[in-house]
């Protein structure tokens, strides 16, 4: 597939950002799985090449979530959060990702 060829500038919208939590710690300490924020309309092949080209590490996997937005009020008026697409990305054995941007 040549996504990464002609779509280098989908690619790099394609990450909104990443989740740092205590959930998303725990996971990434046990399954060597990073957890990202992505648009609405990511592909699984869309995360997987734009981890790869931003990052330069080998993905194993890439499993996605969709989460409703919370129903929020705010005294009469009642509103709603924006909806979230997490992606799981689960790196090779070996791999690491390095968020601060300096050479592991």
């Amino acid at each position: 597939m040549s996504t990464a060829a002609h779509n280098e500038g989908r690619l790099m919208q394609v990450l909104v950002a990443p989740i740092i939590s205590e959930k998303a710690t725990r996971i990434a300490e046990g399954n060597n799985t990073v957890m990202f924020k992505v648009l609405r309309d990511a592909t699984k092949h869309e995360v997987k090449a734009a981890v790869e080209l931003l990052f330069k590490v080998e993905v194993k996997g890439v499993t996605v979530a969709n989460q409703k937005g919370k129903t929020k009020r705010f005294g009469r008026i009642e509103g709603r959060r924006d909806h979230v697409r997490k992606a799981f990305v689960t790196l090779k054995p070996g791999q690491e990702l390095n968020f601060s941007g300096e050479a592991a």
